[in-house]
C-alpha cells in the first residue's frame, strides 16, 4: 500500500502527529505506536522537520517586512499629501488649525519672467523724469542738551518731540530730524563711525548698490561677477557696511580684503561703535539712508545680505523706475497685505517686544491707519506691506524725505519697518495732496528675479537680540 506524502515530504501518519508543545516538538503517543511511526529514523524525522521550521520563520520573517514597507510608503504618502484618515476620535470634515498652518507655509514664492533690455550699452537716464517735486531739507546735526535735565543721553536719531515730528511730515524747505545727531561738543560720539578714507570714497559714488552685516548675522554673499556689465563695474559702488566683528568672522571664514579693501565687488566699510544694541535696528541706518551716507548719489539699490545680486544694476534701474517714471520702488510682501495681519504675525513668531508692537500699533490706528482694501479704488498701493529686502530709490527730494520719515518710526518705535511703511506713506500723502511722491510697488516675483534669496545665519549674536528685545526667546527670522 502506498503511503501518501503532504508536507515537506513527510507521510501523512508521522506528519499529523507533530504538535507544538511550548518551544518543542513532541509525538502524540497515540500516533507513535503505530509502525509507520517506528519505522522513521527519529533524527532524520527532526532534521527535516527543523529544516521546515527555519523555512516557515524566513517566510513570515519576509512577509512582516514587506508589510513593513508598504505601511511606511503609505503614511509618507498620506503626510506629504494631506491625505485625511479616519482616526479614532477624529471629525469628519474639520481640518486642525496646525494644520492648516503648515500647509500655508509650504506654499511656494517663485521668480517670475521681467523685462530687462538685453545691453545697458545705449542706456541713458531719461530727462522727463526729473522733474520731481522739488524742495531743499536740510538735517540737524547737533542738539543742545535740554535745560534742567541732568540725565540727557545724545542719541544718533536725536530727540524728536511730538511737534517736530509731526511738521516734519511737511515737503518743504526745512530742516528735520534724519540720524547722525551728534550732542554737545563735549559729548561722545553717537555711534555709526567710519575712516576717513571709507568717507571720501563713499563721497565720490554716484550710483550705489548697498548692504550691511551686523554681529555676524549672514554670510557674505558676493554680487555675481559674470551677470555685471562692465559699465557697472566700473561706475556703481557696491558697498558691505560691517562691524568689526563680522570683519573677523568673515576673515576667519576666507574671505580676506584685497589692497584697496575689496571682497570681489564688494567695498567692505568698517562701521566703529555701533549706535544701538539691537543689530536689525542698526540695520536700518544704510537700509533708509543711503542719501547721507553718500550725499553725491543719484541712485542707491539696497539689497539684503541674504541675497545675491544677479542683475546689473543700470538694468534694475531702467526697470523699477525710469520704465515706470517712479523715484521710489519696494515690492509687496509675499503674503500679508495688511498692517492688522502683520501685526499679529510678528506677535506670533515672537519677532518682537509684545508689548512695544501694541503701543507704536494703538499710535498709528489713533492717528489714521486704516485696514488695507483692495477693493476700494481709492486704495493707493496695492499692499499696504512691502518686502523691505530689496529698495530701489532715486535721491529726489521727496524719497529722501520718506527715507528720513521711515528711519524716524524706527528710531521711535520698533525696529520692525514692514510695521510702519504704510503709516509713514499714507501720512505724507496726507500732509501734501498737492505733492506727489511716486512710489511704484512692484511684485514679489519681480524682487525674486534679480537676486537669489538665502536664509539668515543662525549664530551666537542671538543672545545681543533676546537681550535688546526683552524677550525671552529668539524671534523667527
Amino acid at each position: 500500500m502506498r503511503t501518501k506524502f503532504s508536507w515537506f515530504g513527510y507521510p501523512r501518519d508521522v506528519a499529523m502527529a507533530f504538535y507544538r508543545h511550548g518551544s518543542e516538538q513532541l509525538l502524540d503517543k497515540k500516533d507513535t505506536l503505530g509502525g509507520a511511526g517506528r519505522s522513521q529514523d527519529r533524527s532524520d524525522v527532526g532534521s527535516r522537520f527543523r529544516r521546515g521550521k527555519k523555512f516557515c520563520w524566513v517566510i513570515r520573517r519576509k512577509h512582516v517586512f514587506w508589510i513593513f514597507v508598504f505601511a511606511l510608503l503609505f503614511f509618507t504618502y498620506s503626510s506629504t499629501f494631506y491625505v485625511k484618515l479616519p482616526f479614532h476620535g477624529s471629525k469628519r470634515g474639520v481640518e486642525p488649525i496646525q494644520r492648516s498652518s503648515k500647509t500655508k507655509h509650504r506654499k511656494q514664492h517663485v521668480a517670475c519672467e521681467i523685462d530687462l533690455v538685453e545691453s545697458v550699452e545705449f542706456l541713458t537716464e531719461p530727462k522727463e523724469l526729473t522733474n520731481f517735486t522739488q524742495f531743499s531739507t536740510q538735517y540737524i546735526i547737533k542738539e543742545k542738551k535740554f535745560s534742567g535735565n541732568a540725565s540727557f543721553v545724545p542719541r544718533f536719531g536725536g530727540h524728536q518731540t511730538l511737534e517736530e515730528r509731526e511738521n516734519s511730515f511737511y515737503a518743504r524747505n526745512q530742516t528735520i530730524h534724519c540720524g547722525f545727531v551728534q550732542g554737545a561738543e563735549e559729548s561722545p560720539s553717537t555711534g555709526f563711525d567710519l575712516y576717513a578714507l571709507d568717507k571720501q570714497f563713499m563721497h565720490t559714488c554716484r550710483i550705489v548698490v548697498s548692504s550691511c552685516i551686523f554681529g555676524s548675522s549672514d554670510f557674505l554673499r558676493r554680487p555675481t561677477k559674470k551677470k555685471m556689465g562692465e559699465y557697472s563695474k566700473a561706475n556703481v559702488c557696491f558697498v558691505m557696511f560691517v562691524d568689526e566683528g563680522t570683519l573677523e568672522t568673515l576673515s576667519s571664514e576666507g574671505h580676506v580684503l584685497d589692497d584697496k579693501g575689496y571682497i570681489g565687488l564688494w567695498r567692505i566699510v568698517v562701521v566703529r561703535n555701533l549706535p544701538y544694541a539691537d543689530m536689525r535696528k542698526t540695520g536700518k541706518i544704510p537700509k533708509f539712508l543711503s542719501h547721507r551716507l553718500f550725499p553725491s548719489a543719484r541712485y542707491s539699490i539696497w539689497i539684503d545680505s541674504k541675497m545675491r545680486l544677479h542683475t546689473d544694476p543700470m538694468l534694475i534701474l531702467k526697470y523699477f523706475l525710469w520704465r515706470k517714471g517712479s523715484e521710489y520702488a519696494i515690492s509687496n510682501h509675499y503674503d500679508r497685505h495688511c498692517v492688522w495681519e502683520e501685526v499679529l504675525q510678528n506677535k506670533r513668531l515672537n519677532k518682537y517686544n509684545h508689548s512695544a508692537i501694541d503701543e507704536q500699533f494703538e499710535f498709528y490706528q489713533l492717528d489714521g491707519l486704516t485696514k488695507f482694501n483692495l477693493s476700494d479704488e481709492n486704495t493707493p498701493l496695492p499692499s499696504y506691506v512691502p518686502e523691505g529686502s530689496f529698495i530701489v530709490r532715486a535721491h529726489t527730494p521727496m524719497s529722501n524725505l520718506f527715507s528720513c520719515l521711515w528711519f524716524n518710526e524706527v528710531d521711535r518705535f520698533t525696529p520692525r519697518d514692514q510695521l510702519s511703511f504704510a503709516y509713514t506713506f499714507l501720512k505724507l500723502r496726507r500732509t501734501n495732496p498737492e505733492k506727489p511722491f511716486f512710489l511704484h510697488m512692484f511684485q514679489d516675483c519681480e524682487r525674486r528675479a534679480i537676486a537669489k534669496i538665502f536664509h539668515h545665519r543662525k549664530s551666537s549674536y542671538s543672545s545681543l537680540v533676546i537681550k535688546a528685545m526683552g524677550l525671552s526667546v529668539l524671534p523667527t527670522v
